[in-house]
């Protein structure tokens, strides 16, 4: 891909951006904090991290209990659904149209994409990369995910658009530099507006055009 640091490009995240799964991630880490830690809102403060972080914050130093919740989780996401968001196909044909690069930028890891792409085995025909946890050492609210996306794509962040849905996604989006759209997929409009430059319930009529309207 050639190096042109004034090319239009994007960045997405992938759950509650890409593909409909955040809800079922919410009742996941709900039961695990509620089984493991007395918790009743892990889930809330965990959106948009890896699993690193999340065993380094909430379960350090207990290698068994990271080993079951693993085991569990993988089961699980064998098992969830892995709608597209409304509109977010067309709209990525769209930005193809225009010759827009795309990459993914996700907290997830390579084993939970795998079980993506046994779902939607054309995942990698629809962005130029696909970036997981393991590329990046820094978890979100760091924007070095974001940065590195930059870097992949050949692009900088005056011109580079992100599109995220977490308040820890949206803060390492404004701190990369990049125009930040928040989607409303996974918490309300009012609590996603403050943190990014525009917000949209979905991609259901969004374009190339409306999304260059939004540039900070």
């Amino acid at each position: 891909m050639e190096n042109d640091q004034t090319k239009t490009a994007v960045l997405f995240d992938f759950d509650g951006v890409v593909v409909d799964t955040e809800s079922q991630y919410s009742v996941f880490w709900h039961r695990i904090g509620a089984d493991y830690l007395g918790m009743d809102d892990l889930e809330t403060r965990i959106k948009g991290q890896t699993l690193t972080y999340i065993y380094d914050t909430f379960f350090p130093n207990m290698p068994e209990r990271q080993a079951e919740i693993t085991a569990g989780l993988d089961r699980f996401e064998q098992e969830m659904s892995y709608d597209f968001i409304p509109g977010v196909l067309d709209f990525m044909d769209d930005l193809r149209r225009h010759g827009v690069p795309m990459a993914v930028v996700t907290s997830s890891n390579r084993q939970k994409m795998a079980a993506v792409r046994r779902v939607h085995p054309d995942l990698d025909t629809l962005f130029d990369r696909i970036l997981t946890a393991e590329e990046f050492t820094a978890s979100k609210p760091s924007p070095d995910c974001f940065l590195l996306g930059m870097r992949v794509l050949g692009s900088a962040p005056d011109t580079t658009y992100v599109f995220e849905d977490s308040i820890n996604g949206l803060r390492a989006g404004m701190a990369s530099g990049a125009t930040v759209i928040g989607l409303s997929t996974t918490l309300p409009r009012e609590a996603v507006a403050p943190m990014c430059h525009f917000v949209i319930p979905d991609f259901e009529g969004f374009t190339y055009d409306k999304m260059l309207e939004t540039h900070r």
